[in-house]
């Protein structure tokens, strides 16, 4: 059983940002806050007192992600090889029986978030739960770069990675993994949207 505290959140602000430009993402401003620092924050707020630490994955930069006042610790993995990369470092660096991560590009996920995924992991007794949520299109989507998992992962995904793996889902789909679906009445529709250009962040300030 899970206890409050007994989690890890990990903001992944590990990427090229190449669809902006190449710009560091994470350090872009997001109604005056770097979008990296909204989402601790965003965690900090968490439902549920569940989060008991947080960290960043970040590969450049790092001093200005260190202001933020977290752990900040780049890919063990060379050449960017992407979020499965983050959560990697993070399950190698956490401290916590638990690891939650959250992307720095999704500056509304829900303050409920892990509340949610904890109950629903522990119902489910599985060792990953996973957000599902609409997409433009209304249909029900897995979000993979929002994931709850046990850090008794970390065997698992190191040699998924090593055998040559790089896609979330590949390796989720090997273990006891839970969807859990964010699309009652109540649910922000912005709540997993994630921002690719300058345009898109502009879009969801307010």
């Amino acid at each position: 059983m899970l206890s409050a505290g007994s989690v890890t959140g990990l903001v992944l602000a590990g990427g090229r940002g190449s669809r902006m430009g190449g710009v560091d993402k994470g350090l872009q401003n997001f109604n005056g806050t770097a979008l990296a620092l909204n989402a601790l924050l965003r965690l900090q707020l968490q439902q549920g007192g569940w989060i008991g630490d947080a960290m960043i994955n970040a590969n450049r930069n790092l001093a200005a992600y260190e202001a933020f006042g977290v752990p900040v610790w780049p890919d063990s993995l060379d050449g960017y090889a992407g979020p499965l990369a983050g959560f990697l470092t993070g399950l190698e660096r956490c401290e916590t029986p638990y690891m939650l991560t959250v992307p720095c590009d999704s500056p509304w996920f829900p303050l409920d978030l892990a509340d949610r995924l904890v109950r629903a992991l522990q119902t489910d007794e599985a060792d990953i739960a996973m957000v599902s949520a609409p997409e433009s299109d209304g249909q029900l989507r897995p979000q993979p770069v929002f994931t709850l998992m046990s850090i008794d992962r970390l065997e698992s995904l190191s040699a998924f990675i090593q055998s040559g793996g790089r896609k979330i889902d590949a390796w989720t789909d090997q273990q006891r993994t839970i969807l859990v679906p964010f699309n009652t009445p109540a649910d922000d529709p912005r709540a997993f949207f994630n921002v690719n250009t300058r345009e898109d962040l502009r879009a969801l300030e307010t």
